[in-house]
């Protein structure tokens, strides 16, 4: 029967929901099965073996792939070809990861024994607990889902997401017990925007100082620096930042006084104003700058003025 198009959208939430719901009963339910889990991988010499047929299969390539990319060497081989000459590349130090609905499909049957005889140790994911995958599991990880968000309960939805929630779930977890940091997850993706927004710091971007004011210089010598340093004015005493104007004080101040120069600086400037340290990340200084904030003055722990950070300028060297 077709389906009213008004529908459409209750449908697709319909299933969002249902698989949100099918990956937070698995985080209830997760216990110490999922720490034992963890350590072994942590403690295995080799690779990481990951498997599944099908849509399983599929999400084992992606697991396999998140493992790699965050420290820790994994290969995804299918089941059936591993029985003609893929199994060339499993080690008796690897630790396999092998994922199946049921857990009783035929084509893994011929992987489990080949892995078992080499002294693999197994981890299940899995929604059969009593199948042939769990039993000769060393341990298993619930997968199981009270229904499929195929509305014929049939097509694997919800229980792929659940295997692949907890595929990040284990790639995550491993990845913070290893202290795999943003130098380490660098140094696997050397392309891309990602590594710059991770890398690059605010003393890259930053400009030197360029006319700044002393507490006693008035709204006039405020212009030179404005148009100078793009929109921002500081005023420091013996280099320590003590205050910015910016070009939206300046707007305010004309308006209201026409005899604006002749103001003092102290007036005018903002005395507690944003600031950032030149080896935070670039990335930081960006978040900091919202509701109209285009310029941060960059400062030392002492809060001595070493630069200004522009919001064009993160944005052309990638930090955005």
């Amino acid at each position: 029967m077709p389906v009213d198009t008004a529908d459409l959208t209750a449908l697709g939430r319909r299933v969002l929901l249902l698989e949100a719901s099918s990956v937070r009963a698995v985080a209830e339910r997760l216990d110490t099965r999922f720490t034992e889990a963890v350590e072994l991988l942590k403690e295995a010499k080799g690779r990481v073996i990951v498997s599944g047929v099908g849509k399983s299969g599929l999400v084992a390539r992606k697991i396999a792939a998140t493992l790699t990319s965050t420290g820790t060497p994994a290969s995804y081989i299918h089941p059936v070809d591993s029985l003609h000459g893929d199994l060339g590349i499993v080690d008796e130090d690897d630790v396999a990861i092998v994922l199946s609905k049921s857990g009783d499909s035929e084509e893994l049957a011929g992987l489990i024994e080949s892995l078992r005889s080499r002294g693999v140790p197994i981890i299940a994911i899995t929604g059969g607990l009593d199948s042939v995958l769990a039993r000769a599991a060393k341990v298993v990880l619930d997968a199981s889902v009270a229904e499929e968000a195929c509305p014929h309960d049939l097509t694997p939805t919800a229980s792929t997401t659940v295997a692949l929630a907890l595929g990040d779930a284990l790639a995550v977890t491993l990845l913070e017990v290893k202290g795999f940091g943003r130098e380490a997850f660098a140094a696997l993706h050397p392309a891309g925007r990602l590594v710059r927004k991770m890398l690059l710091r605010v003393r890259d971007v930053m400009i030197k100082p360029g006319r700044i004011l002393g507490p006693g210089g008035t709204m006039t010598d405020a212009v030179v620096s404005l148009a100078h340093d793009r929109g921002l004015a500081m005023v420091a005493e013996k280099g320590r930042l003590v205050g910015v104007i910016t070009t939206g004080d300046l707007t305010r101040l004309v308006e209201k006084d026409p005899d604006f120069h002749r103001v003092p600086v102290v007036t005018v400037m903002t005395k507690t104003p944003k600031t950032i340290g030149p080896d935070e990340l670039a990335a930081a200084a960006v978040g900091m700058m919202r509701r109209g904030v285009i310029a941060l003055p960059v400062v030392d722990t002492e809060e001595n003025i070493v630069g200004v950070v522009h919001l064009h300028d993160l944005m052309r060297a990638g930090a955005v």
